[in-house]
Protein backbone atom coordinates (compact mmCIF):
# COMPACT_ATOMS: atom_id res chain seq x y z
CA UNK A 1 0.00 0.00 0.00
CA UNK A 2 2.72 2.25 0.98
CA UNK A 3 4.44 1.88 -2.63
CA UNK A 4 1.30 2.77 -4.33
CA UNK A 5 1.21 5.59 -2.80
CA UNK A 6 4.38 6.55 -2.99
CA UNK A 7 4.37 6.04 -6.88
CA UNK A 8 0.61 7.84 -7.10
CA UNK A 9 1.83 11.20 -4.87
CA UNK A 10 5.17 11.82 -4.58
CA UNK A 11 5.48 12.59 -8.19
CA UNK A 12 2.73 14.99 -7.37
CA UNK A 13 4.47 16.45 -4.38
CA UNK A 14 7.80 17.24 -6.45
CA UNK A 15 6.11 19.46 -8.79
CA UNK A 16 4.41 21.09 -6.16
CA UNK A 17 7.28 21.03 -4.08
CA UNK A 18 8.98 22.80 -6.68
CA UNK A 19 6.97 25.51 -7.78
CA UNK A 20 8.36 28.89 -6.70
CA UNK A 21 4.96 30.37 -5.45
CA UNK A 22 4.18 27.25 -3.63
CA UNK A 23 7.36 27.21 -2.40
CA UNK A 24 7.48 31.08 -0.81
CA UNK A 25 4.21 30.51 0.62
CA UNK A 26 5.61 27.38 2.59
CA UNK A 27 8.85 29.06 3.62
CA UNK A 28 6.87 32.17 4.30
CA UNK A 29 4.80 30.73 6.47
CA UNK A 30 7.55 28.96 8.29
CA UNK A 31 9.01 32.10 9.32
CA UNK A 32 5.82 32.37 11.53
CA UNK A 33 5.83 29.15 13.31
CA UNK A 34 7.75 30.45 16.68
CA UNK A 35 5.06 33.04 17.03
CA UNK A 36 2.38 30.06 16.28
CA UNK A 37 4.60 27.72 19.50
CA UNK A 38 5.28 30.94 21.80
CA UNK A 39 1.71 32.16 21.65
CA UNK A 40 -0.39 28.65 21.75
CA UNK A 41 1.80 28.33 25.57
CA UNK A 42 0.30 31.35 26.85
CA UNK A 43 -3.06 30.66 25.33
CA UNK A 44 -2.68 27.50 27.16
CA UNK A 45 -2.02 29.34 30.75
CA UNK A 46 -4.65 31.87 29.75
CA UNK A 47 -7.23 28.88 30.05
CA UNK A 48 -6.65 26.27 32.54
CA UNK A 49 -8.34 22.90 32.74
CA UNK A 50 -11.26 23.94 35.38
CA UNK A 51 -14.83 25.12 35.20
CA UNK A 52 -15.70 27.41 38.33
CA UNK A 53 -19.00 26.74 37.60
CA UNK A 54 -18.22 22.66 38.43
CA UNK A 55 -16.57 22.63 41.29
CA UNK A 56 -16.76 22.80 44.89
CA UNK A 57 -14.73 26.17 45.55
CA UNK A 58 -14.30 25.23 49.61
CA UNK A 59 -13.08 22.02 48.08
CA UNK A 60 -10.18 20.43 50.33
CA UNK A 61 -8.89 18.46 47.72
CA UNK A 62 -4.65 20.08 47.23
CA UNK A 63 -4.97 19.65 43.46
CA UNK A 64 -8.33 20.91 42.61
CA UNK A 65 -7.44 24.19 44.76
CA UNK A 66 -4.59 24.81 42.96
CA UNK A 67 -6.63 24.43 39.64
CA UNK A 68 -8.92 26.38 41.09
CA UNK A 69 -6.54 29.11 42.00
CA UNK A 70 -4.75 28.98 38.26
CA UNK A 71 -8.58 30.04 36.63
CA UNK A 72 -9.18 32.96 39.36
CA UNK A 73 -5.83 34.31 38.50
CA UNK A 74 -6.38 33.30 34.62
CA UNK A 75 -9.55 35.23 34.76
CA UNK A 76 -8.71 38.32 36.63
CA UNK A 77 -5.49 39.22 34.60
CA UNK A 78 -6.77 37.49 31.08
CA UNK A 79 -5.58 40.89 28.64
CA UNK A 80 -2.60 40.27 30.72
CA UNK A 81 -1.21 37.13 29.89
CA UNK A 82 -3.26 37.04 26.29
CA UNK A 83 -1.12 40.28 25.43
CA UNK A 84 1.64 37.71 24.16
CA UNK A 85 -0.90 35.62 22.23
CA UNK A 86 -2.65 38.95 20.35
CA UNK A 87 0.87 39.95 19.40
CA UNK A 88 1.59 36.44 18.02
CA UNK A 89 -0.99 34.67 16.13
CA UNK A 90 -2.89 37.59 16.93
CA UNK A 91 -0.63 39.21 13.91
CA UNK A 92 -0.14 35.74 12.13
CA UNK A 93 -1.67 37.35 8.87
CA UNK A 94 0.86 40.65 8.98
CA UNK A 95 3.87 38.38 9.54
CA UNK A 96 3.03 35.61 6.29
CA UNK A 97 2.79 38.71 4.30
CA UNK A 98 6.62 39.78 5.00
CA UNK A 99 7.11 36.41 5.15
CA UNK A 100 6.08 35.18 1.50
CA UNK A 101 7.26 38.14 0.12
CA UNK A 102 10.38 38.03 1.13
CA UNK A 103 10.79 34.46 0.44
CA UNK A 104 9.86 34.86 -3.17
CA UNK A 105 11.63 38.13 -3.64
CA UNK A 106 14.80 35.60 -2.91
CA UNK A 107 13.80 33.45 -5.39
CA UNK A 108 13.61 36.44 -8.18
CA UNK A 109 17.06 36.83 -6.34
CA UNK A 110 15.62 40.83 -5.39
CA UNK A 111 15.58 42.89 -2.47
CA UNK A 112 13.81 40.52 -0.47
CA UNK A 113 13.53 43.44 2.92
CA UNK A 114 12.55 45.79 0.96
CA UNK A 115 9.67 43.49 -0.89
CA UNK A 116 8.61 42.15 2.07
CA UNK A 117 7.93 45.72 3.40
CA UNK A 118 6.33 46.74 0.87
CA UNK A 119 4.00 43.72 0.82
CA UNK A 120 3.80 44.27 4.61
CA UNK A 121 2.75 48.31 4.29
CA UNK A 122 -0.02 47.24 1.53
CA UNK A 123 -1.46 44.42 3.87
CA UNK A 124 -1.66 46.53 6.63
CA UNK A 125 -3.59 48.95 4.31
CA UNK A 126 -5.96 46.91 3.17
CA UNK A 127 -6.92 44.84 6.50
CA UNK A 128 -6.03 46.99 9.29
CA UNK A 129 -8.42 50.43 8.33
CA UNK A 130 -7.92 52.96 10.91
CA UNK A 131 -11.22 53.83 12.70
CA UNK A 132 -11.23 56.55 15.02
CA UNK A 133 -7.56 56.64 14.78
CA UNK A 134 -7.16 53.29 16.22
CA UNK A 135 -6.14 49.80 14.09
CA UNK A 136 -8.47 47.22 13.69
CA UNK A 137 -7.01 43.99 14.11
CA UNK A 138 -9.34 41.94 12.97
CA UNK A 139 -7.82 40.63 9.75
CA UNK A 140 -4.45 40.95 11.08
CA UNK A 141 -4.26 37.24 12.66
CA UNK A 142 -5.50 33.89 10.87
CA UNK A 143 -8.86 35.51 9.40
CA UNK A 144 -6.58 37.77 7.34
CA UNK A 145 -4.16 34.76 6.45
CA UNK A 146 -5.68 34.45 2.77
CA UNK A 147 -5.38 37.94 1.89
CA UNK A 148 -1.89 37.68 3.11
CA UNK A 149 -1.01 35.37 0.71
CA UNK A 150 -2.08 37.29 -1.96
CA UNK A 151 -0.20 40.42 -0.85
CA UNK A 152 2.59 38.76 -0.31
CA UNK A 153 2.89 37.04 -4.21
CA UNK A 154 0.80 39.93 -6.11
CA UNK A 155 3.43 42.56 -4.90
CA UNK A 156 6.30 40.72 -5.30
CA UNK A 157 5.07 40.61 -9.09
CA UNK A 158 4.27 43.77 -9.39
CA UNK A 159 7.71 44.64 -7.36
CA UNK A 160 9.49 42.72 -10.47
CA UNK A 161 7.47 44.70 -13.16
CA UNK A 162 8.03 47.71 -12.32
CA UNK A 163 11.64 47.54 -11.07
CA UNK A 164 12.49 45.81 -14.55
CA UNK A 165 11.40 48.80 -16.04
CA UNK A 166 12.48 51.52 -13.70
CA UNK A 167 15.82 50.91 -12.54
CA UNK A 168 18.18 53.78 -11.36
CA UNK A 169 21.68 53.59 -11.69
CA UNK A 170 24.30 55.66 -9.77
CA UNK A 171 28.06 56.27 -9.41
CA UNK A 172 29.68 53.70 -6.96
CA UNK A 173 30.16 56.79 -4.83
CA UNK A 174 26.65 56.82 -4.00
CA UNK A 175 25.66 54.43 -0.62
CA UNK A 176 24.05 51.45 -1.49
CA UNK A 177 21.58 52.66 0.77
CA UNK A 178 20.54 55.32 -0.61
CA UNK A 179 19.92 53.29 -4.16
CA UNK A 180 17.47 50.83 -2.55
CA UNK A 181 15.46 53.90 -1.34
CA UNK A 182 15.06 55.31 -4.38
CA UNK A 183 14.47 52.24 -6.40
CA UNK A 184 11.75 50.94 -4.09
CA UNK A 185 9.91 54.49 -4.71
CA UNK A 186 8.03 53.29 -7.81
CA UNK A 187 7.02 49.38 -6.89
CA UNK A 188 5.97 50.72 -3.34
CA UNK A 189 3.67 53.66 -5.26
CA UNK A 190 2.88 50.75 -8.24
CA UNK A 191 1.48 48.54 -5.49
CA UNK A 192 -0.31 51.12 -3.09
CA UNK A 193 -2.01 52.49 -6.78
CA UNK A 194 -2.94 48.87 -8.22
CA UNK A 195 -3.41 46.74 -4.52
CA UNK A 196 -5.20 49.40 -2.54
CA UNK A 197 -6.77 50.55 -5.46
CA UNK A 198 -8.53 47.06 -6.27
CA UNK A 199 -9.58 47.27 -2.49
CA UNK A 200 -11.44 50.67 -2.64
CA UNK A 201 -12.81 49.34 -6.05
CA UNK A 202 -14.51 46.99 -4.37
CA UNK A 203 -15.68 48.61 -0.75
CA UNK A 204 -17.45 50.79 -3.31
CA UNK A 205 -19.31 47.93 -5.18
CA UNK A 206 -19.76 45.74 -2.44
CA UNK A 207 -19.30 47.72 0.49
CA UNK A 208 -16.77 45.09 1.98
CA UNK A 209 -12.93 45.62 1.75
CA UNK A 210 -11.16 42.89 0.36
CA UNK A 211 -10.43 40.72 4.05
CA UNK A 212 -14.01 40.85 4.82
CA UNK A 213 -15.54 40.22 1.24
CA UNK A 214 -13.18 36.96 0.65
CA UNK A 215 -14.59 35.47 4.22
CA UNK A 216 -18.02 36.53 3.53
CA UNK A 217 -17.26 34.49 0.29
CA UNK A 218 -15.69 31.42 2.10
CA UNK A 219 -17.86 30.96 5.06
CA UNK A 220 -20.52 28.35 3.87
CA UNK A 221 -23.77 29.47 4.17
CA UNK A 222 -25.13 26.05 5.62
CA UNK A 223 -28.47 25.81 7.75
CA UNK A 224 -28.74 22.27 7.88
CA UNK A 225 -25.46 21.49 10.54
CA UNK A 226 -27.31 19.59 12.93
CA UNK A 227 -27.02 16.07 10.11
CA UNK A 228 -24.19 13.75 10.45
CA UNK A 229 -23.31 13.62 6.62
CA UNK A 230 -23.53 17.39 6.24
CA UNK A 231 -21.82 17.94 9.93
CA UNK A 232 -18.75 15.66 7.94
CA UNK A 233 -19.28 18.06 4.80
CA UNK A 234 -18.71 20.80 7.03
CA UNK A 235 -15.47 19.74 8.73
CA UNK A 236 -13.62 18.24 5.20
CA UNK A 237 -14.82 22.06 3.85
CA UNK A 238 -12.67 23.34 6.88
CA UNK A 239 -9.91 21.26 6.44
CA UNK A 240 -9.63 21.77 2.66
CA UNK A 241 -9.54 25.68 3.20
CA UNK A 242 -6.99 24.82 5.71
CA UNK A 243 -4.80 22.69 3.05
CA UNK A 244 -4.30 25.94 0.86
CA UNK A 245 -3.52 27.98 4.41
CA UNK A 246 -6.64 29.53 5.52
CA UNK A 247 -8.06 29.22 9.08
CA UNK A 248 -11.32 26.73 8.08
CA UNK A 249 -11.75 26.14 12.07
CA UNK A 250 -12.19 30.21 11.94
CA UNK A 251 -14.83 30.01 9.43
CA UNK A 252 -17.06 26.90 10.20
CA UNK A 253 -16.59 28.15 14.17
CA UNK A 254 -19.79 30.12 14.46
CA UNK A 255 -22.12 27.04 12.61
CA UNK A 256 -20.73 24.19 14.87
CA UNK A 257 -19.58 25.51 17.84
CA UNK A 258 -23.08 27.77 18.39
CA UNK A 259 -24.80 24.38 17.44
CA UNK A 260 -22.90 22.51 19.74
CA UNK A 261 -23.77 24.66 22.73
CA UNK A 262 -27.49 24.83 21.84
CA UNK A 263 -27.40 21.14 21.48
CA UNK A 264 -25.36 21.06 25.02
CA UNK A 265 -28.11 22.67 26.56
CA UNK A 266 -31.37 20.78 25.24
CA UNK A 267 -29.37 17.54 26.41
CA UNK A 268 -28.92 19.61 30.27
CA UNK A 269 -32.55 20.10 30.46
CA UNK A 270 -33.26 17.07 29.66
CA UNK A 271 -30.64 15.57 32.12
CA UNK A 272 -32.02 17.70 34.91
CA UNK A 273 -36.10 16.87 34.25
CA UNK A 274 -34.18 13.09 34.78
CA UNK A 275 -34.72 12.11 31.19
CA UNK A 276 -32.07 10.49 28.69
CA UNK A 277 -30.31 13.07 26.50
CA UNK A 278 -31.30 12.85 22.89
CA UNK A 279 -29.20 15.58 20.38
CA UNK A 280 -26.16 13.83 19.45
CA UNK A 281 -24.85 16.64 17.32
CA UNK A 282 -23.63 18.19 20.78
CA UNK A 283 -20.68 20.01 21.80
CA UNK A 284 -18.87 16.89 22.49
CA UNK A 285 -18.88 15.76 18.43
CA UNK A 286 -17.16 19.16 17.71
CA UNK A 287 -14.35 17.97 20.49
CA UNK A 288 -14.10 14.58 18.34
CA UNK A 289 -14.03 16.53 14.88
CA UNK A 290 -11.08 18.60 16.28
CA UNK A 291 -9.16 16.84 18.54
CA UNK A 292 -5.67 17.34 18.97
CA UNK A 293 -6.94 20.23 16.22
CA UNK A 294 -7.77 20.30 12.84
CA UNK A 295 -7.27 17.44 11.00
CA UNK A 296 -7.66 15.07 14.21
CA UNK A 297 -3.20 15.89 13.54
CA UNK A 298 -2.45 14.23 17.72
CA UNK A 299 -1.56 10.71 16.00
CA UNK A 300 0.22 12.68 13.12
CA UNK A 301 2.06 14.58 15.67
CA UNK A 302 3.36 11.06 17.78
CA UNK A 303 4.60 9.21 14.74
CA UNK A 304 6.60 12.83 14.10
CA UNK A 305 8.31 12.90 17.27
CA UNK A 306 9.87 9.73 16.62
CA UNK A 307 10.47 10.22 13.11
CA UNK A 308 13.82 9.67 11.52
CA UNK A 309 13.75 13.06 9.99
CA UNK A 310 15.38 15.27 11.94
CA UNK A 311 13.34 18.47 11.42
CA UNK A 312 9.89 16.75 11.17
CA UNK A 313 10.99 14.85 14.95
CA UNK A 314 11.95 18.36 16.41
CA UNK A 315 8.50 19.74 15.03
CA UNK A 316 6.41 16.70 16.40
CA UNK A 317 8.08 16.99 19.87
CA UNK A 318 7.39 21.20 20.04
CA UNK A 319 3.68 20.15 18.89
CA UNK A 320 2.75 17.55 21.35
CA UNK A 321 1.63 20.04 24.01
CA UNK A 322 -0.06 22.40 22.51
CA UNK A 323 -1.89 19.04 20.15
CA UNK A 324 -3.12 17.80 23.70
CA UNK A 325 -5.00 21.41 24.00
CA UNK A 326 -6.34 21.34 20.27
CA UNK A 327 -3.85 23.72 18.91
CA UNK A 328 -2.04 22.10 15.90
CA UNK A 329 -0.89 25.08 13.96
CA UNK A 330 2.73 24.52 14.32
CA UNK A 331 1.92 21.14 12.79
CA UNK A 332 -0.06 22.16 9.55
CA UNK A 333 2.50 25.23 8.94
CA UNK A 334 5.87 23.47 10.24
CA UNK A 335 4.93 19.65 9.43
CA UNK A 336 4.01 20.91 6.34
CA UNK A 337 0.76 20.21 5.96
CA UNK A 338 -0.28 23.25 3.75
CA UNK A 339 0.26 22.43 0.13
CA UNK A 340 1.28 18.83 1.22
CA UNK A 341 -0.94 16.70 -1.31
CA UNK A 342 0.46 13.14 0.55
CA UNK A 343 -0.26 14.45 4.07
CA UNK A 344 -3.78 16.35 3.18
CA UNK A 345 -5.86 12.82 2.51
CA UNK A 346 -5.83 11.92 6.30
CA UNK A 347 -5.70 15.40 7.65
CA UNK A 348 -9.35 15.79 5.66
CA UNK A 349 -10.41 11.89 6.20
CA UNK A 350 -9.44 11.68 9.91
CA UNK A 351 -11.85 14.07 11.25
CA UNK A 352 -15.04 12.62 9.08
CA UNK A 353 -14.04 8.65 10.83
CA UNK A 354 -14.22 10.79 14.02
CA UNK A 355 -17.61 12.37 13.51
CA UNK A 356 -19.11 9.14 12.36
CA UNK A 357 -17.68 6.97 14.89
CA UNK A 358 -18.41 9.55 17.86
CA UNK A 359 -22.20 9.44 16.08
CA UNK A 360 -22.04 6.03 16.52
CA UNK A 361 -21.04 5.26 20.05
CA UNK A 362 -23.39 8.35 21.56
CA UNK A 363 -26.41 6.89 19.55
CA UNK A 364 -25.54 3.05 20.89
CA UNK A 365 -25.07 4.77 24.70
CA UNK A 366 -21.34 3.06 24.91
CA UNK A 367 -20.59 6.88 26.09
CA UNK A 368 -23.17 9.67 27.51
CA UNK A 369 -24.08 12.60 25.34
CA UNK A 370 -22.59 15.74 25.50
CA UNK A 371 -24.72 18.15 28.16
CA UNK A 372 -21.92 20.40 29.53
CA UNK A 373 -20.28 22.97 28.09
CA UNK A 374 -16.44 22.42 28.81
CA UNK A 375 -14.08 24.64 28.52
CA UNK A 376 -11.75 25.38 25.41
CA UNK A 377 -7.77 24.92 24.99
CA UNK A 378 -7.65 22.47 27.45
CA UNK A 379 -6.42 19.10 27.35
CA UNK A 380 -8.60 16.35 25.66
CA UNK A 381 -8.63 14.11 28.35
CA UNK A 382 -10.42 16.99 30.79
CA UNK A 383 -12.85 17.91 27.65
CA UNK A 384 -13.95 14.84 27.20
CA UNK A 385 -14.50 13.97 31.15
CA UNK A 386 -16.35 16.95 31.46
CA UNK A 387 -18.66 17.59 28.84
CA UNK A 388 -20.87 14.71 29.70
CA UNK A 389 -18.82 13.76 33.66
CA UNK A 390 -18.08 10.28 31.57
CA UNK A 391 -15.34 8.81 31.69
CA UNK A 392 -15.76 6.23 29.04
CA UNK A 393 -15.66 9.26 26.66
CA UNK A 394 -12.12 9.93 28.15
CA UNK A 395 -11.21 6.55 26.87
CA UNK A 396 -13.09 6.89 23.62
CA UNK A 397 -10.55 9.62 22.60
CA UNK A 398 -7.87 7.71 23.11
CA UNK A 399 -9.38 4.93 20.73
CA UNK A 400 -9.78 7.49 18.28
CA UNK A 401 -6.03 9.05 18.69
CA UNK A 402 -5.14 4.97 18.02
CA UNK A 403 -7.61 5.16 14.82
CA UNK A 404 -5.34 8.46 14.12
CA UNK A 405 -1.79 7.26 13.95
CA UNK A 406 -3.42 4.23 11.85
CA UNK A 407 -4.54 6.36 9.51
CA UNK A 408 -2.07 8.68 9.07
CA UNK A 409 0.80 6.10 9.09
CA UNK A 410 1.07 5.14 5.25
CA UNK A 411 0.75 8.47 4.01
CA UNK A 412 3.41 9.61 6.75
CA UNK A 413 5.89 7.51 5.74
CA UNK A 414 5.67 7.73 2.52
CA UNK A 415 6.09 11.40 3.47
CA UNK A 416 9.37 10.87 5.49
CA UNK A 417 10.79 8.84 2.99
CA UNK A 418 10.61 11.44 0.28
CA UNK A 419 12.23 13.88 2.43
CA UNK A 420 14.77 11.03 3.80
CA UNK A 421 15.71 10.77 -0.36
CA UNK A 422 16.20 14.80 -0.12
CA UNK A 423 18.45 14.78 2.98
CA UNK A 424 21.04 12.06 1.53
CA UNK A 425 20.60 14.34 -2.01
Amino acid sequence: MIGKLEKLLTPLANRLGNQRHLQSISDGMMMSLALIVVGSIFLIVANPPVNLDLVDLNTGNFFMKGLIAWKQWAVANYDAITIPYTMTMGLIGLVTSFGVAYSLAEKYQMKAAISGIISMCVFLMISAPVKDGQLSMTYLGSDGLFVALIVGLLSVEICRVVGNKAVFTFPGSVPTAVTNFVNSLLPLAANIIIIYGINLCLMAFTGKALPELIMSILTPAISSADNLWVYMGIFAFSNILWLFGINGSSIIFPIVFVLGITNSGINAELINAGKDATQVMNLQMYRYAVLGGGGNTLGLVILMCFSQVKHIRSIGRLSFIPGICGINEPVIFGGPIVLNPILAIPFVLMPCISIGLGYLVQTLGLVGMGYIVDPSFTPFFAQGFLSALDIRNVIFMFVLIAISVAVYYPFFKVYEKSLLEKEEA
